[in-house]
């Protein structure tokens, strides 16, 4: 049997999460007419757990139970810590709408992780997610070569997501998210001289 890998610094932060002057983890200019992205405050705990105390936007997740207020303080102190998480608003109505995170910066790799992302229910099959999504997969490949996501094996709505974005299915590993249980999830990837943004 070939036991899956398990992924060392996936939730915590790594020796070198910030140890290059040119990888912006927090960006303050991320914007389209679809959403704006802007880096997580302590003071966004109570708009973002309303958003996350739907429990059927975790239904497909890996965590399912992360709409429980307990689970989700967890969630969202780990996104402090990260250094990486972005507060994702509606561009019209500046409403909050979800969340997602940069990290597992591996400068020595070129590589970058994009993840944690949810979204209001309200959105969803909107093009908020593929909006998101090309801002940060734009911004972070002005610094590095690649980008993974690491997807729970079952949640069909966001490998299908990835799919539709042109990521790489490269394999799977089980991957400990911060302050939780170890998962089976699936890895994608997208390069920087293959990625074609997608609007």
């Amino acid at each position: 049997e070939n036991e899956l890998p398990r992924l060392l610094f996936a939730n915590s932060t790594p020796p070198c999460y910030f140890c290059s002057m040119e990888a912006q983890l927090q960006p303050t200019h991320l914007a389209n007419d679809k959403v704006s992205l802007s880096p997580l405050q302590e003071s966004d705990w109570l708009a973002l757990y309303a958003v996350a105390s739907d429990p059927l936007i975790w239904e497909q997740h890996p965590n399912p139970d992360r709409w429980q207020e307990p689970v989700f303080r967890n969630y969202f102190t780990g996104a402090m810590e990260s250094g990486g998480a972005l507060l994702i608003r509606d561009a019209v109505s500046a409403e909050v709408v979800g969340c997602s995170r940069f990290y597992d910066y591996f400068p020595e790799k070129s590589e970058l992780k994009i993840g944690y992302t949810f979204f209001a229910r309200s959105t969803w099959q909107k093009g908020f997610n593929r909006a998101t999504k090309h801002l940060m997969i734009s911004h972070a490949l002005q610094f590095v070569d690649q980008v993974i996501f690491q997807v729970g094996e079952k949640n069909l709505r966001s490998r299908t997501a990835m799919e539709k974005l042109g990521a790489e299915l490269i394999g799977e590993e089980e991957v400990a998210y911060y302050g939780e249980a170890v998962k089976k999830n699936v890895v994608y990837r997208i390069r920087k001289e293959h990625y074609v943004p997608v609007y």
